[in-house]
């Protein structure tokens, strides 16, 4: 090789705007996302969106907002070009929610493209046709006040990120996720969503959050949030909250928006989980609805194409704002009535006609110390499942020695001698791991059927998810129907977990099943389920055992192929050895 020949090339256009595109269009979502965004920002108060093929196939959004002319429809498609900042100091007063001028121009790199726009004034529409980031065609055409903006084919010229797309059921909750989302963030909008054809999400215009909560998410969570309001050095905290009876297993129900824009923000929803303190249960997190404004030369958006995550310069203000804003209104909330009566009933009255609920909620008590009886159900049932799979001759395959319990710790760890061990039992983790395994060996869980069948109020994203689940819950011993338009009813749940005493925590384990998204294969689906399933049947941290509860769990360890280590990975049982005590007391 010659060495004067040069390696390094200067890519071509083509390459570097499809390179460019892979940041800012990750999926069929991030083009719903950037297309409703500029239709906020256009000023739209109805928004449209339409997708067929799971997005993949097509994305059209049609809205009522201002438009383009002709001249400025043609420059839109140009990287970086944008109405929404002229220079570098716009970026601390940004008062929209696009300013990249990456979005249009990204799109058209991955997709084949068609927009149609119309300003007030103008007698008719200007319609451009946009393929591989060229504009082939620009008409004129008869058209509505707003744009219509049709997105076919996306990926079609990158093969591997079309490839590497979800199933269609996963693409689809990912979009009804950003739809969700921009309609909490704008209640004065109206949002609609398709699917093939078929309506699969409505938020008409609301007069509150509150409505547009109630459309989406139902009315058993509308009953149970308070509203929050605070103020303090220029920042503004608005929405509500759940009381500390209604958590979920993840803060996958906690909407976060900063100055209209719906972010990702890690600090902040550990402001909202440090606000409520002791109120909950460790590993419960709060539903919360908030929305933040403060002075934009404090938060920088620009911190990924994406516009998702977001930068605070003062930080640690706002986490002590919102922490001290949660426990206030938490504190106050015996006086607050809740977001019962005339209007959200008739909200109520109107999403779900024709449907029978309860007019009453339930409450559901989280208990932060658990009886013995419970426990000892809980063993009862994971000694029945060995008994039924491990026969004499092998219940004792595993290379765990005798352990001499000897007492409890904090009401989560047992203490025993194990030879000439210390070890240090994680009873909750124990016992997963022993129900994970029983239940991996049972091909099919025994359902118990329930005295009256509970709904479950699933969020929009997870109404998405649900279906395609259902086989593998049926599997696991759930017996699951739909129960009107957009809710769904569990009839029978698995003898092993604890939803036939309290029944009230059969939303949670759905939810808790459904977090976690797409799952690439059957197998996949059915692990999660069953670590899932294990960890909610086992016995609680917090739960005071007695000392013959304890040398029942023992020796339920003792009969699992693997003793050492939860489903999860976490350990099981950790031990100390004399040498290594005597290290620590720096006897030797």
């Amino acid at each position: 090789m010659n060495n004067s020949e040069s390696r390094i090339h200067i890519l071509d256009e083509a390459t570097v705007n499809k390179i460019a595109a892979g940041e800012v269009i990750e999926r069929p979502a991030s083009v719903v996302k950037e297309l409703i965004d500029n239709a906020i920002d256009a000023g739209s108060s109805q928004i449209s969106v339409e997708v067929e093929g799971a997005g993949a196939g097509k994305i059209m959004v049609s809205d009522n907002g201002c438009g383009m002319s002709e001249k400025d429809a043609s420059l839109a498609f140009m990287k970086h070009a944008t109405s929404k900042i002229k220079e570098i100091d716009d970026l601390n007063n940004l008062s929209t929610l696009g300013f990249r001028g990456e979005a249009l121009s990204s799109i058209a790199a991955v997709a084949k493209v068609e927009m149609i726009t119309r300003q007030k004034n103008s007698v008719s529409g200007t319609k451009l046709v946009v393929t591989n980031g060229e504009i082939d065609e620009v008409s004129q055409v008869g058209a509505a006040v707003g744009s219509r903006i049709c997105v076919k084919d996306l990926f079609y010229n990158t093969p591997a990120r079309r490839k590497y797309l979800k199933s269609r059921r996963t693409e689809i909750s990912h979009i009804i996720d950003v739809v969700t989302k921009q309609a909490l963030a704008n209640p004065g909008i109206s949002f609609f969503l398709k699917n093939e054809g078929k309506t699969i999400l409505k938020a008409p215009k609301a007069k509150s959050g509150m409505d547009t909560i109630i459309h989406l998410f139902g009315g058993d969570i509308a009953k149970s949030l308070i509203p929050i309001e605070a103020k303090s050095n220029g920042m503004k905290l608005s929405g509500y909250i759940s009381r500390p009876e209604l958590t979920k297993g993840n803060n996958d129900h906690q909407f976060i928006f900063i100055n209209g824009r719906c972010v990702s923000s890690a600090s902040i929803s550990n402001a909202i989980r440090l606000g409520y303190y002791t109120k909950i249960p460790k590993g419960r997190y709060p539903v919360a609805f908030i929305k933040l404004d403060a002075d934009p030369k404090n938060i920088d958006f620009n911190v990924h194409p994406t516009k998702s995550k977001v930068r605070l310069s003062n930080e640690n203000e706002v986490i002590d704002f919102v922490s001290m804003a949660v426990e206030s209104t938490l504190s106050r909330s015996g006086d607050i009535p809740e977001p019962s009566g005339k209007g959200v009933q008739s909200v109520l009255d109107n999403t779900y006609s024709g449907i029978p609920r309860n007019e009453t909620v339930q409450e559901r008590k989280q208990p932060y110390r658990y009886s013995a009886r419970d426990t000892q159900r809980r063993l009862k049932k994971s000694e029945r499942l060995i008994s039924e799979s491990v026969s004499d001759e092998n219940s004792n395959e595993n290379n765990l020695p005798d352990i001499e319990v000897m007492g409890q710790v904090d009401e989560i760890y047992i203490i025993g001698k194990m030879e000439d061990q210390l070890v240090i039992i994680d009873q909750h983790a124990a016992h997963e791991r022993i129900l994970y395994e029983q239940l991996k060996v049972k091909p099919n869980i025994s359902s118990q059927e329930l005295i009256a069948p509970v709904t479950l109020d699933l969020s929009p994203k997870e109404r998405a998810l649900v279906e395609e689940y259902i086989p593998y819950l049926e599997s696991a011993g759930f017996e699951i129907f739909e129960f009107g338009p957009s809710t769904y009813a569990v009839n029978a749940v698995p003898g092993v977990s604890d939803a036939l005493e309290d029944p009230a925590v059969i939303p949670d384990i759905i939810s808790d099943i459904l977090s976690a998204g797409r799952i690439q294969d059957e197998t996949g689906i059915s692990e999660h389920i069953r670590k899932t399933m294990a960890c909610r049947g086992a016995i609680k941290a917090g739960a005071a055992c007695s000392m013959e509860q304890m040398v029942s769990l023992v020796q339920q360890l003792r009969k699992v192929s693997n003793p050492y280590s939860c489903p999860h990975g976490r350990p099981t049982i950790i031990s100390f050895g004399k040498d290594r005590m005597d290290r620590m007391f720096k006897r030797t």
